[in-house]
C-alpha cells in the first residue's frame, strides 16, 4: 500500500496562522561582502517559494544561490542576489519593493510596491490578455500583430516564445481609439474569430491550437508562468530530451540540461537534481514547473559556479504521494528539461526602444518578414511613452542572420530604434529582455569534482543565516 505523507491541516486555521505570522523579510547587507542575503521567514503554504522567486526576478535582481526549508509548516529561504551588474541591492525603492511585495496578503499588493524604478513591475493586470498557441512558423508574430492594428487594438505588451516546433504568445491589448479595455462583446468576438483565422492558416489537420481572450481580473497570472502553463497544456515537452547520460549522470564538459529524479524511501522525499547552463530566470522556471505539476518543495539547495548551475530539490506531491510509477518520473523530467529549454532563445537579440506609437510592433515585425527573418521570441512592453524590450530573429530555416541584412533591416524600421545586443554571450543562452551582465566572479568548478551532499551544505548554511532571523512578528 503506497504511505501518504499529508498532515492535515484545518483552511481556516491555516489563513490564521497567516494573518497573526504574516512574512517576515530581512534584507541582509552585511554577512556578504560580495551579494545581499533577502531572508524570508513565514507561515508555509503551496506556491509561497514561487512567489519569493517571482518578486526577485520580476526586479531583474541574480540570484546566485539559495538554500530552502519548508518543512513542519514553516518556510525559510535565503536568497544570495546581486543586481545585474553584480553589485549588492542598495536601491531604497528596489528594497522597499521586495519587503512590501514579499509581505502583502495573498493577492494584494501595496499601491507603492507596484511601481519600482518608474516602471510598473508587472505590466498588462488591466489590458485584456489575448493567448494563443500554435505550430511555429515565419511571419506569424507579423500577421498576428497586423489583424490587431486592423480591429483597432493597441498592443501596450507582448511576450511569446518557441519551442520544440511550437509557438506560445501573449498579447496585452486596448482600445486604440480611446484608451482603455474593450468591454463591447460583439468586438470581443470579433477579435477572437480573426485571431482563430490567422492561427489555423497553414495549419495541418489534428494540429493542437488555441485563442483564448480573458478579461482584466485581480490576481492575474504571472505573464511568463502563464507562458509556461501554455506551452506544457500544448505538449511541448513531449519532444524533449535533455542530456543523453539519462540517470548515468551528467558527463564531464556536457552543457546540456540533466534531470535525475531517485527516491529517498526513509524520508518520503523523492530528489530532484538539475544541473544546465546558468542563465537569468533559470530558477524561476524550475520553480514554476514544479509548483504548476502540483509538487511541494520541502528542501532545496541552489547554486551556481561559472557557467553551471546545480539545484536539488526534495519533493513530494501536493496529495502527499511520492512518484510512484516510472511514468511520473519521466514525465517530471521532460517537463523540467522543456520549463529550462523555453527560455534558450535561437537567433540574434534586437534590443527595442522606441517612442510608443499604435501599430509599431506591426510595422517591425511585417519589415523582418519581408527581409526573411524569422522571430524566435519577443519581449516588449510599453512603459510611459517608450516601447521597451527585445525580438531574437532567426534567418527563415532558424539559422544566424547575416549582419548586413540586420543592417538593412534596422535603417528601414528607422534610426536607433532597433539596435543589436552587445553581449551575445548571455543572449545564446537565453536572457531577459533585460539581460544580466554580470561576471561571475566565481571560479569554474571541476566537473569531474563530488559536489557536497545536499544535507551537508543545507543545514550548515540554516544554522549559521537562522540565527540572525529575529523574532516573528505578529
Amino acid at each position: 500500500m503506497e504511505i501518504i505523507y499529508q498532515p492535515y491541516i484545518d483552511p481556516e486555521y491555516e489563513c490564521l496562522i497567516e494573518r497573526i505570522y504574516p512574512p517576515w523579510v530581512c534584507i541582509d547587507n552585511d554577512t556578504c561582502k560580495d551579494c545581499t542575503l533577502v531572508k524570508v521567514d513565514s507561515a508555509n503554504k503551496h506556491g509561497i517559494l514561487l512567489e519569493m522567486v517571482q518578486v526577485l526576478t520580476d526586479l531583474d535582481l541574480v540570484i546566485s544561490k539559495s538554500y530552502i526549508s519548508s518543512d513542519g509548516g514553516w518556510f525559510m529561504d535565503v536568497f544570495h542576489v546581486t543586481d545585474q551588474l553584480g553589485n549588492k541591492i542598495t536601491d531604497e525603492s528596489i528594497i522597499l519593493y521586495i519587503q512590501q511585495a514579499l509581505c502583502a496578503k495573498r493577492g494584494v499588493i501595496a499601491k507603492e510596491a507596484r511601481l519600482c524604478l518608474g516602471k510598473e513591475v508587472a505590466p498588462g493586470a488591466n489590458d485584456l490578455a489575448l493567448e494563443m498557441t500554435t505550430k511555429d512558423r515565419p511571419g506569424l508574430m507579423s500577421e498576428i500583430s497586423a489583424v490587431l492594428v486592423e480591429l483597432g487594438c493597441n498592443i501596450t505588451a507582448a511576450v511569446a516564445w518557441t519551442h520544440s516546433t511550437r509557438a506560445a504568445s501573449i498579447f496585452y491589448v486596448e482600445d486604440g481609439l480611446d484608451g482603455g479595455p474593450i468591454t463591447d462583446p460583439i468586438r470581443l468576438a470579433n477579435v477572437q474569430e480573426q485571431l482563430e483565422n490567422v492561427i489555423e492558416a497553414h495549419h495541418e489537420e489534428g494540429e493542437k491550437r488555441s485563442v483564448r481572450l480573458t478579461t482584466p481580473a485581480v490576481g492575474r497570472t504571472h505573464t511568463e508562468r502563464r507562458l509556461h502553463q501554455l506551452m506544457y497544456g500544448d505538449d511541448d515537452y513531449e519532444m524533449c530530451r535533455g542530456c543523453d547520460g539519462g540517470d548515468k549522470g551528467h558527463k564531464k564538459g556536457c552543457d546540456r540540461t540533466h534531470v535525475s529524479i531517485e527516491s529517498c524511501k526513509e524520508k518520503g522525499y523523492w530528489i530532484v537534481n538539475v544541473r544546465s547552463k546558468d542563465r537569468p530566470k533559470l530558477l524561476f522556471d524550475t520553480v514554476c514547473a514544479l509548483t504548476d505539476l502540483e509538487y511541494v518543495v520541502f528542501h532545496a539547495l541552489v547554486s551556481s559556479g561559472g557557467t553551471m548551475a546545480d539545484q536539488e530539490y526534495f519533493v513530494r506531491h501536493k496529495d502527499g504521494y511520492t512518484l510512484n510509477a516510472e511514468s511520473e518520473r519521466q514525465k517530471l523530467t521532460l517537463c523540467l528539461v522543456a520549463a529550462i529549454e523555453r527560455r534558450i532563445s535561437e537567433g540574434l537579440r534586437l534590443d527595442l526602444c522606441a517612442k510608443n506609437r499604435m501599430g509599431l510592433l506591426s510595422d517591425i515585425t511585417r519589415v523582418f518578414r519581408e527581409s526573411g527573418l524569422s522571430i524566435s521570441r519577443v519581449d516588449v512592453g510599453t512603459y510611459g511613452e517608450r516601447a521597451v524590450g527585445s525580438i531574437y530573429v532567426t534567418d527563415a530555416s532558424g539559422h544566424d542572420v547575416n549582419l548586413n541584412t540586420v543592417e538593412l533591416v534596422t535603417k528601414e524600421i528607422g534610426g536607433s530604434a532597433i539596435a543589436v545586443h552587445k553581449s551575445q554571450k548571455w543572449a545564446a543562452h537565453g536572457s531577459s529582455s533585460r539581460t544580466s551582465q554580470r561576471v561571475p566572479n566565481t571560479r569554474v568548478e571541476d566537473e569531474g569534482k563530488p559536489r557536497p551532499s545536499f544535507g551537508s551544505l543545507l543545514w550548515a548554511q540554516l544554522e549559521r543565516l537562522s540565527s540572525s532571523f529575529g523574532p516573528i512578528r505578529s
